[in-house]
């Protein structure tokens, strides 16, 4: 059985730093595709950023250069590092799995988590 269970969203100021984390259970994270994705209020659930099974990262253009994304196989866990957030960053992040590679479709994705909230004030 597949699990994915995001931890540390929490309230911050703009201009703050949060991780936001994902443990992976009964998943394969070596040979497949890992993401996050967060849905605003009244949003659609955008991709933040992927990793592919060979290691590139991408990111979408609204966290360029303050987001980053890693991965570890061994622990089985997939982190976002959060830096110089914004109001606009304000979402439920979830975390995603997909089998080989990546897509930004939410829809492609196989297994996803329960979602933690990220909320920033300005």
């Amino acid at each position: 059985q597949v699990q994915l269970v995001e931890s540390g969203g929490d309230s911050v100021q703009e201009g703050g730093s949060l991780n936001v984390s994902c443990a992976i259970s009964g998943f394969d994270t070596v040979n497949n595709c890992l993401a996050w994705f967060r849905q605003g209020p009244g949003a659609e659930r955008d991709r933040v950023a992927s990793i592919e099974y060979w290691g590139d990262v991408t990111y979408e253009n609204p966290v360029k250069g303050r987001f980053t994304l890693s991965k570890d196989n061994a622990k089985k866990t997939l982190t976002l590092q959060m830096n110089s957030l914004k109001p606009e960053d304000t979402a439920v992040y979830y975390c995603a799995a997909r089998r080989r590679v990546c897509s930004w479709r939410s829809s492609d994705y196989h297994y996803w988590g329960q979602g933690t909230q990220v909320s920033v004030s300005s």
